[in-house]
């Protein structure tokens, strides 16, 4: 693999990366994303949803 294709490939992940960091943010109304780096990578990306019902 040349180092063209391999630079582009990385480039490939990282907007996927963020296109799905994304698509959490736009779904979740109440709650957290949390993103897990080990050197200087993300490995995991965790999302926490909470459901509110208003008791009123």
């Amino acid at each position: 693999m040349t180092l063209e294709k391999s630079k582009a490939g990385q480039t490939q992940m990282k907007v996927e990366m963020v296109n799905q960091i994304i698509s959490i943010l736009q779904g979740i109304r109440f709650g957290s994303v949390e993103i897990i780096i080990h050197d200087g990578k993300v490995v995991q990306i965790e999302r926490k949803e909470k459901l509110r019902f208003d008791t009123k």
